[in-house]
Formats: structure tokens, sequence, C-alpha cells
């Protein structure tokens, strides 16, 4: 910043956007706890689904052992028709919320297959529907976190980068004015004092 730029109105400016940056940061950081508290209950959330499912996988393989019966094929009678997804607004970061999923009704002989494959369908529902849940959970956790980090970076952006260097701005300015105006008060009296001796020079040429 050169000396002719730093004047009063370049010195407003500067306290203006001072300003205004000093205001925005605690929103920032109110967004930036928000998002964190939250990615922690994330993360807590897919651990849960995480166990969840496998105790669901134990449970099935040890109750249901048949699963691995090849012969019977199970992979037509359980079918996804659609999964419901809303969407939850985070302070501006937008995550997924599983609603529901729904299976389509499958209509097959009973009479014709195993009598614990009726079982089968409903554990396999519930194995599905559990690894949607965990998909959902890391797709919402791994949103908080690329929003976490994005609001760190803007959040160490106004601290060390653009409120240091509004504060060093407005600091300089300040110096140049006050220089500016002890030159102008001693410029002022050496005119003065000129201003005295030519008067006083004239009036020994006048005697």
């Amino acid at each position: 910043m050169t000396r002719a730029s730093l004047n009063k109105s370049v010195l407003s400016r500067e306290s203006v956007k001072l300003s205004e940056y000093q205001r925005f940061l605690p929103s920032l950081e109110l967004k930036r706890r928000q998002i964190v508290a939250e990615r922690l209950r994330a993360r807590a959330h897919l651990a849960e689904c995480r166990a969840q499912l496998e105790a669901q996988l134990v449970g099935s393989a040890r109750d249901l052992p048949m699963l691995a019966n090849e012969e019977v094929a199970l992979d037509t009678l359980v079918v996804v028709e659609a999964i419901d997804l809303s969407t939850q607004n985070l302070s501006g970061t937008r995550l997924p919320v599983l609603k529901e999923v729904r299976f389509a009704e499958v209509v097959y002989a009973r009479l014709t297959r195993p009598h614990w494959v009726d079982a089968a369908v409903v554990a396999l529902r519930e194995v599905i529907r559990m690894r949607i849940a965990r998909d959902v959970a890391e797709r919402r956790l791994r949103e908080l976190e690329q929003a976490e980090a994005l609001i760190a970076r803007r959040v160490n952006l106004f601290e060390k980068v653009l409120i240091p260097r509004s504060q060093e701005t407005i600091r300089r300015i300040r110096m140049a004015l006050a220089d500016a105006e002890r030159e102008a008060v001693i410029r002022a009296k050496l005119s003065k004092r000129k201003t005295a001796a030519r008067a006083g020079e004239a009036r020994l040429a006048a005697i």
C-alpha cells in the first residue's frame, strides 16, 4: 500500500471491513460447533449401524444355516422396491436421512419350497435394510466431515489472514495519518517563525 493511499477514506473502508469480518467470525464458529456436534453423533450412529448389521449377520448364520444352500434361489425373493430418503439442512449442509426401505411383494409357491424360506426372506430383508442404513450413515458422516473441513478453512482464513491483515492496514494508516499531522504542525510552526522573522526584518529596515 503506497503512502498516498494511507488516508482517512481508506481507513474508513478498512474499519468497515474489519467490523464485518469480526461480526461474521462468531457465526462461522457457531456453525462449526453445530457441525462438529452432529459429526460426533453421526459417527456414533454409524458405529451402531455397523454393530447391528454384524449382529444380524451372525444371528442369521446361526439360526438359518440353510441360507448357505445354493440350491434354493433366494435373491429373486427379496427385491428392493424403493428407498425413501429425505434431506436435512444443517447450517447449509445437506445431509441424507433414511426414512424407509420398501420391498416388493414377491409371490412364490410356499408348498414347493422348504419351510425355512419364509424366515430366510424376513432375515434377508432385515440384512438389506441394515446395509442401506449403514451406507446412508456413512454418506452422512462423509458430508459432515467435508463440511467441517470447509468451515475450519474459512475460520482460519478470517482468524489468521483477513482480520490480522485488516488490523495491520488500519495500524499503518493511523501511523501515517499521525505522522502527517505532526508534519503539518511542524510546517505551520516553521512558517509562522519565518513570517515573524520577515516581519522583524521589515521593521528593522524601516528604522
